[in-house]
């Protein structure tokens, strides 16, 4: 009997081959047994410091720690055996210089085992993303929306409106590309903009709230499966309304158990019976 075929993990290279030839499915995974059912079906897990707002209730994603981090990036290499699996690097893990950042990035890649990180930010990242990305950490840009400068950017907010907004979001773009970025996400940015990144880009741009024309696209899995009702972005398409079906299962379960009909006898444990 042969042995079974080990899957094989998408690699970065692999990831940024998929520029024009194929689009990239990307969603975020913090847990087990998410990355276990997203797996299958994408290309790339974004472990995203997104998990502030969705797992933990926070208002922004400023309060997250490398530590969480680390944790639910263990936690998604778990459950992913094909998808490519990039951890996002929490804000204030990596700007102070390019050496913190090499020093945070190097314990998520050994910690979690992890294929890369994700850092914000645009030409003033330039020359960190070139500092890691030479030195073995292979990194995913973000440009345009950045959520962890939310409390100086004047909070959430689609960019790109104005000339000026519009040509700083290119420059960023093609700053992290040149500086040896493997793909970009674009967030938040004017349709027109993101569409003209992406033509100009000789990297993967990752879409979320840009453009169809991006080279794939990212969503926050719960905002997807209707289990995040804090608020509904406009670029989110729900796939499944998963918030209502476990209030009604939860509904459902505490009528059982006050009405007693939960747990029944095959619900229980009885006693075995003796031999005649």
């Amino acid at each position: 009997m042969s042995a079974p075929t080990k899957v094989r993990r998408k690699t970065i290279t692999a990831i940024r081959a998929m520029k024009g030839q194929q689009k990239i499915v990307s969603l975020t995974a913090y847990t087990t047994p998410m990355a276990r059912m997203l797996d299958p079906h994408c290309d790339l897990l974004l472990v995203g410091d997104s998990l502030g707002m969705v797992l933990y209730g926070m208002e922004t994603t400023v309060s997250v720690t490398l530590d969480m981090m680390i944790a639910h990036g263990r936690a998604v290499m778990r459950g992913a055996a094909q998808a490519c699996v990039i951890v996002d690097m929490p804000f204030g893990s990596y700007q102070e210089s390019k050496e913190q950042a090499y020093r945070n990035a190097v314990r998520i890649l050994q910690e979690t085992g992890c294929d890369g990180i994700k850092l914000e930010g645009g030409a003033e990242m330039a020359e960190t993303i070139h500092f890691l990305s030479t030195r073995g950490v292979p990194v995913l840009a973000h440009v345009g929306l950045m959520p962890q400068m939310v409390n100086t950017s004047g909070g959430f907010r689609a960019l790109g409106h104005s000339d000026e907004e519009a040509t700083k979001i290119a420059a960023d773009a093609a700053a992290v590309a040149q500086a040896g970025a493997f793909a970009v996400v674009i967030e938040g940015t004017v349709e027109p903009v993101a569409r003209e990144i992406s033509q100009s880009l000789a990297i993967p741009t990752i879409g979320i709230g840009a453009s169809a024309a991006c080279d794939g696209q990212v969503l926050v899995c719960d905002d997807m499966l209707g289990l995040f009702d804090a608020f509904k972005p406009r670029f989110v398409k729900r796939y499944a309304e998963l918030g209502a079906l476990v209030s009604q299962s939860a509904a459902d379960y505490a009528r059982d158990v006050r009405e007693g009909s939960f747990p029944a006898e095959e619900h229980t444990f009885q006693p075995r019976r003796k031999p005649d």
